[in-house]
């Protein structure tokens, strides 16, 4: 990795100027972004960093959020809360109502809507102030104090999350939510809202790269079987329905979410964080799939 700096550096400027795509207006908030931001922070499992652009500017992880809520409620209940939630790509819309019809109320992952919901459930269960706790848990993995949920866009999801409640209420109607659904539906909005930076995003990323171990404090975080697990539910089930696409062309487990970041992990080198606001028509941003996609290929190092 002698000369990562280097090709991180090149290949943001040819990405820089090709920034296609919209952000994700529907939630009012993101839509104020500033959309000429980019950046990018790589983590080798040594502690070495490699950053460029705004990595230091902190942004609405969205959907990377439900890789550390998961990692949270298995590092307490284990293989247990897959009786609840599936591992199968779903092959529909993140927020799909008609999938769980068809599916008896159980949703095909943790990485969708209604899956991300059902794990936040299991955690109100598991804990006794899961919102401070989830907070907490992130901060630790992240070895950051200052990460926080932002109450504006915990705001803007609530007064625009109507496809939520419907996916809350349904799932409820079936016996899979066990708390008070408006408990249930705060904690999955704040989860959305939580901002980062690609510095910290990288390093709370880095026990997924690492075995299920924290590489600035050496804590375990999962076991290493779970860790396997979850990299394979970002393998098949991280990038809405555009999944096969990134396996594809970069060949990385990962998430991303509609704020534009992506949070990538090659397993035992690196955790990779891009943040570039503008998507493309599946929700993953524009410039964060093209820097990885040759990233990947000008280093040929893939899980493949």
């Amino acid at each position: 990795m002698e000369d990562c700096q280097s090709i991180i550096e090149e290949i943001y400027n040819v990405v820089k100027g090709d920034n296609k795509g919209d952000v994700a207006s529907y939630i009012p908030e993101l839509s104020t972004i500033d959309v000429n931001k980019f950046g990018v922070c790589l983590r080798t499992t040594e502690g070495k960093q490699f950053a460029y652009g705004d990595f230091k500017t902190s942004f609405s992880i969205q959907s990377i959020a439900k890789v550390l809520s998961l990692s949270l409620a298995y590092s307490i209940l284990g293989e247990q809360i897959f009786r609840r939630v599936g591992v199968e790509p779903s092959g529909a819309a993140f927020n799909s109502l008609s999938q769980l019809e068809t599916e008896n109320g159980i949703p095909r992952n943790p990485l969708i809507n209604s899956g991300a919901i059902v794990i936040c459930d299991i955690l109100c269960s598991a804990l006794k102030n899961p919102k401070r706790e989830l907070l907490e848990f992130i901060r630790s993995i992240a070895n950051s104090k200052t990460i926080a949920y932002c109450p504006k866009i915990a705001t803007s999801e609530k007064e625009t999350g109507f496809r939520n409640y419907a996916l809350i209420n349904y799932l409820k109607s079936f016996g899979n939510i066990e708390n008070d659904v408006d408990t249930v539906i705060e904690l999955y909005f704040h989860l959305c809202s939580i901002k980062m930076n690609c510095v910290e995003l990288s390093i709370a990323f880095g026990y997924l790269s690492n075995k299920g171990i924290q590489a600035t404090t050496d804590k375990r975080i999962l076991p290493e079987s779970g860790t396997k697990r979850i990299n394979a539910i970002m393998n098949l089930c991280g990038f809405y329905d555009e999944a096969g696409e990134f396996a594809y062309k970069v060949g990385l487990p990962g998430k991303s979410g509609v704020g534009g970041g992506i949070a990538a992990i090659l397993p035992e080198n690196y955790s990779v964080a891009i943040w570039s606001p503008k998507l493309n028509e599946k929700g993953n941003s524009y410039r964060g799939m093209k820097f990885l996609e040759l990233f990947t290929s000008e280093t040929q190092d893939t899980i493949f």
